[in-house]
């Protein structure tokens, strides 16, 4: 897979792709993440990427020329799946989004700034539109690298145990159960009896009832789902 993140701050995305399993997959060979600087893109002296609203009101707006230029550059090296801007109301993200994105081989991801990016940007240049939540942060650079993280960790070969990710929450609609770990017993505190029993059907079964009621008593919009 090959992501492509178009920014016009490339410093915010260094540290969450240079740790952990994001730089593993990268060090595999699993995935490509270049990180593109908008600002070369832009035709001014001053490379200014952003400019004032025409109509008036506070905040800038991120201009649609350079970021054309960098979209159709990417776009004559090669064919994206998807081209996505980062947008507060987007799609929703959720693991199902995740997963469907996570088997696609090229995308682009559009970090906003300021007040957004100029109209004609999401009417002609993207693809889909997709939010990490329903709140504003101060652009997309962040929400990028949750996206990201969120598709890569899918990826055949990234996880040291594949199956990780299967039980992961809201994989199957359902909240993942409580873990235990050792020691089996802390200040009086004892693990479940039922995970120490070494019977795989019985922990199986409580395993998936603890996940509905988790789920039914902190997202139940999910049970509804």
């Amino acid at each position: 897979m090959r992501i492509d993140i178009i920014t016009c701050l490339p410093k915010l995305l260094e540290s969450p792709f240079s740790d952990s399993i994001l730089k593993r997959a990268q060090d595999k060979g699993l995935v490509q993440v270049m990180v593109h600087d908008l600002r070369p893109f832009s035709t001014n002296k001053h490379r200014t990427t952003d400019d004032y609203a025409f109509g008036g009101g506070a905040g800038m707006v991120m201009m649609i020329e350079p970021i054309d230029r960098c979209i159709s550059s990417l776009k004559e090296q090669r064919s994206y799946d998807e081209i996505i801007y980062m947008s507060p109301d987007g799609e929703l993200l959720t693991q199902s989004l995740a997963n469907q994105l996570s088997m696609k081989k090229k995308l682009i991801l559009l970090c906003g700034h300021y007040k957004g990016v100029d109209e004609r940007v999401r009417e002609h240049l993207i693809t889909r539109e997709i939010s990490i939540g329903d709140y504003v942060l101060s652009g997309g650079e962040l929400a990028a690298a949750v996206l990201s993280d969120a598709i890569i960790r899918l990826i055949p070969g990234v996880l040291s145990d594949e199956t990780s990710a299967l039980s992961d929450s809201f994989q199957d609609g359902l909240i993942a159960p409580p873990v235990y770990t050792r020691p089996a017993e802390y200040k009086g505190w004892k693990v479940p009896d039922v995970l120490l029993s070494g019977h795989e059907a019985k922990i199986n079964e409580w395993r998936h009832d603890q996940a509905l009621e988790r789920t039914k008593k902190r997202r139940p919009e999910q049970i509804k789902n």
